[in-house]
C-alpha cells in the first residue's frame, strides 16, 4: 500500500508492505500513478537493473531507473513480472506501456529516504523532486 504525502515542490511517497519485494512493486505502482500513460500505448517489457550501497539506496535507484525509462523512451512500467533482490542489487523484468508521459520527475532524492522492517511490515519513504 502506498500513499502520496504533501511536500512543498516535491512528491513524498510513503509505502507500507508485508515484504520488501512488495515495497518495490508498490513504488512502481506509485510512479505509474504519477506519470502513467493509461491504456492507450502498446504493451512492452523491459529489463531493469539497479544497485546501491544499501536497500534504501536501492529503492531510490529503482525509482530513478523507472523514471529514466519514462523520460528517455516514453515507457511507463505498470507491473513487475520478475524481481530479484539482494542487499545491494536488483534485477527485474517489468511490463508497461509506451506513450508520452509528462516530464514530472526531475530526480529521486535521498532526503527522508528510508526502507526498514518493523515487526511484520516493511516501511519506506522517498521524496521525488518534481
Amino acid at each position: 500500500m502506498f500513499r502520496w504525502l504533501d511536500h512543498t515542490g516535491e512528491a513524498a511517497l510513503a509505502i507500507e508492505a508485508p515484504t520488501q519485494e512488495a515495497v518495490f512493486e508498490d513504488a512502481l505502482a506509485a510512479l505509474q500513478e504519477l506519470i502513467g500513460v493509461g491504456e492507450r500505448g502498446m504493451r512492452e517489457t523491459r529489463e531493469v537493473a539497479a544497485s546501491g550501497p544499501d536497500r534504501s539506496a536501492l529503492l531510490a535507484a529503482w525509482l530513478a531507473e523507472l523514471a529514466f525509462l519514462a523520460e528517455s523512451e516514453g515507457f511507463v512500467a505498470d507491473r513487475v513480472e520478475r524481481l530479484s533482490l539482494s542487499e545491494r542489487n536488483l534485477a527485474a523484468t517489468v511490463s508497461g506501456r509506451l506513450g508520452s508521459p509528462p516530464h514530472l520527475v526531475k530526480a529521486v532524492t535521498y532526503h527522508g529516504l528510508t526502507l526498514e522492517q518493523t515487526d511484520s511490515m516493511w516501511r519506506a519513504g522517498v521524496v521525488l523532486d518534481v
